[in-house]
């Protein structure tokens, strides 16, 4: 399988909460949001979803990504 030298996921923001973190990370193929929690209770990675419901998902520009 070949490998793709450009990074699938990137970080697009980190908070800190209580004794964890929520991170939004991207798919660079997809532009699809997702929030990550990584603490002391099992951690977990989720779809973003707007306020209708709707998977967030970013712009994709030539291998960038434009976020709106």
């Amino acid at each position: 399988m070949k490998r793709n030298s450009e990074k699938r996921f990137t970080i697009k923001d980190t908070m800190g909460i209580s004794l964890g973190s929520l991170t939004i990370i991207v798919d660079n193929q997809t532009g699809v949001n997702y929030l990550m929690t990584i603490g002391s209770a099992p951690n977990g990675i989720t779809p973003l979803l707007d306020a209708e419901g709707n998977v967030t998902i970013d712009k994709i520009n030539h291998g960038s990504i434009e976020t709106e």
